[in-house]
């Protein structure tokens, strides 16, 4: 099965992974992670648990004042995915990425709604709506990224473009180099725009969401895309694929617009229930509850090698491991014990990811636990305050349950690594013993 595994499915698996629209994607997506926490910080504060305070903030019109904070990160990520999704697919094909990322930005706006209809039913006309440059335009963001860096890349490998003589300056010639794709691309996304607009009566972007995202969205949303989201990380771990940043990669588009869709019924004024439209599988389920103390929830393991570890390999492991997993990190044991490779221990890393979704899963659909906003926290913040900052006291309890039910499901295997470390060592003391007699 390893043999197979290795031979003809990783390699297939790692050939679409290293395809440059996944890379692009991956790459960038990151982009859009340093405003979402800074705005998390304005979100907790103008959303102040305390009433008294959050009133008083209110009075005092310092809410607003946190909300343009807020409105101004969160609101624009699909603005930064679009970029960082054409800049980086430009730069892997070698061409000078940034006019890529800015025409990409260019036709991402022109296929949206660019109007909106007050409550007295007056039209509002050339805006930027925030809706759509959010969790909305997320699956819209990445297809324009795509498809105009595509597009991009192909003018000016076949030099269809304004060439600059020798001697004029690189940010002018890489202007003028980008004046004809970028009008060909600026041209047709217009046609586009003109066709949904007087024949569909309706824009690009709103038919992206209603035809992709909306049914994309509902299959992350439901039990077995997360379930299969959850196996695939620590699946592709075991043999040696970095899983997490993979499936992180590709699915975060998705998981941050459910997260983004929930903050926008908080925003509304309604209740954040399933009954309302909330959605269950966001990013802080994947990185807050699958993916927290480290790929495979291992913080089981560490309890183990810290507090019951008998052979010296794992002790010393454990020390060394306490820290860092603290703070999510858990590279240490996944190589030190092994974990990765080992068939020994491959059950439950494997399997821990899963209980864990199904375990969350049951808690945010029945309401045990409550659904996640858009409040997001470095992937490096330790376990339980993490839980607190994305859900409260409740999630936090959660995420203690999970972490003991990590320890008896690792339990039997890294107790039987441990026996058979102890005995390998004592072995090895013993043969030394008897070189020294000799």
């Amino acid at each position: 099965m390893g043999k197979y595994m290795n031979e003809k499915v990783i390699p297939k698996i790692m050939a679409f992974i290293n395809t440059k629209a996944i890379q692009s994607l991956k790459d960038g997506m990151v982009y859009s992670m340093p405003l979402l926490i800074v705005g998390s910080i304005f979100l907790i504060l103008a959303n102040f648990p305390i009433k008294a305070v959050s009133d008083a903030l209110a009075a005092s019109g310092i809410t607003a004042i946190l909300n343009q904070a807020y409105g101004a990160t969160f609101n624009i990520s699909a603005m930064i995915a679009v970029v960082g999704i054409a800049y980086n697919y430009v730069k892997l094909e070698g061409q000078e990425p940034l006019s890529g990322g800015i025409v990409a930005l260019a036709v991402f706006l022109l296929l949206q709604p660019s109007s909106v209809v007050t409550e007295s039913g007056d039209v509002v006309s050339n805006i930027i709506n925030k809706d759509w440059t959010a969790g909305k335009g997320m699956i819209g963001a990445i297809l324009i990224g795509w498809i105009v860096a595509f597009i991009y890349c192909w003018f000016l490998k076949k030099n269809i473009r304004i060439k600059m003589p020798a001697g004029v300056p690189g940010g002018v010639a890489n202007a003028f180099s980008a004046l004809i794709p970028a009008g060909a691309i600026v041209i047709v996304a217009t046609v586009i725009h003109g066709i949904c607009d007087m024949g569909l009566h309706t824009t690009a972007m709103e038919l992206i969401y209603k035809v992709i995202q909306t049914p994309l969205q509902g299959m992350t949303d439901s039990l077995g895309g997360a379930i299969l989201m959850c196996f695939m990380g620590p699946f592709l771990w075991m043999f040696g694929v970095h899983g997490s940043t993979i499936v992180g990669g590709i699915m975060s588009g998705l998981l941050q617009a459910n997260s983004l869709a929930n903050q926008a019924i908080i925003d509304s004024g309604m209740e954040l229930t399933l009954a309302n439209g909330g959605h269950i599988v966001t990013q802080q389920f994947y990185d807050q509850f699958i993916n927290v103390t480290g790929a495979g929830l291992t913080i089981g393991v560490v309890i183990y090698m810290v507090a019951f570890a008998k052979s010296k390999q794992l002790k010393t492991l454990g020390r060394l491991e306490a820290v860092p997993a603290l703070f999510n990190i858990n590279e240490p044991i996944l190589f030190g014990i092994p974990i990765v490779m080992n068939p020994m221990l491959a059950v439950p890393f494997i399997a821990m990811p899963v209980i864990a979704c199904v375990l969350q899963y049951f808690a945010l659909a029945t309401g045990l636990c409550p659904l996640y906003s858009a409040i997001t926290v470095p992937w490096t913040c330790p376990p339980i305050i993490s839980g607190f900052l994305v859900g409260g006291w409740r999630s936090a309890l959660l995420q203690v349950v999970i972490f003991v039910i990590s320890f008896f499901v690792y339990l039997p295997f890294i107790r039987k690594v441990d026996k058979m470390n102890l005995k390998m060592e004592e072995d090895a003391a013993k043969g030394n013993d008897e070189d020294d007699d000799w």
